[in-house]
């Protein structure tokens, strides 16, 4: 169980974000922008998809008096949702002052648009987040690898084997059933060529 909670926490919905576009500084042609701004950049999508989300569900779990197993439940996933969503819109405004390569914001774009989807498909069934993240981490190795004609097999052998340990650990935990996790992971390999490609394009 401690290995299993371990890997849920590692692999954060919330980083993700942060985490492409990194990797889009690090390993593309966007490696020669200067230091100065690639760091302000993966600042301003950590503060909003990461620090700001997690610390404004923090606050409403703690107004509400929810251990962290009570507020698993798909009734109270609602609000979180909401929360998120309205943070990711300031992300990508944010990202569209700082003039950012339109692909790069499609990676925000795609987890917006998962957010969404995720909260509306809540209202009647509880889906897997951690797994849509790491779906949408999966499509957009495709889609990248698509927009820059390079190879992303081993890229992508890596994340599908991240995805069933973390989808494994989720089962474990009781947190998902096995439909809700593979559900997820659909919804984020979907998400992400819709949000990439097409806002891309």
């Amino acid at each position: 169980m401690g290995v299993a909670k371990a890997i849920s926490w590692f692999c954060s919905p919330f980083l993700v974000p942060t985490i492409g576009i990194a990797l889009l500084f690090l390993l593309s042609y966007l490696r020669l922008l200067p230091w100065s701004y690639k760091i302000l950049v993966v600042l301003a999508v950590f503060s909003f998809t990461y620090i700001m989300p997690r610390l404004t569900i923090f606050m409403y779990r703690k107004m509400n008096g929810w251990t962290l197993r009570e507020f698993g439940s798909r009734e109270k996933r609602l609000v979180p949702y909401i929360l998120t969503i309205i943070s990711y819109l300031f992300c990508l405004t944010l990202l569209e002052r700082f003039n950012v390569p339109r692909y790069m914001s499609g990676i925000v774009v795609a987890s917006l648009l998962a957010l969404v989807l995720c909260a509306i498909v809540n209202v009647w069934w509880k889906i897997s987040s951690h797994m849509v993240s790491i779906g949408g981490a999966a499509g957009a190795l495709m889609c990248f690898g698509e927009l820059f004609a390079f190879n992303p097999v081993w890229w992508l052998c890596l994340v599908l084997i991240l995805a069933g340990i973390l989808g494994t650990s989720r089962i474990t935990l009781r947190i998902h059933t096995l439909s809700q996790v593979l559900g997820g992971f659909a919804l984020g390999l979907i998400c992400a060529f819709i949000g990439i490609l097409y806002f891309t394009l």
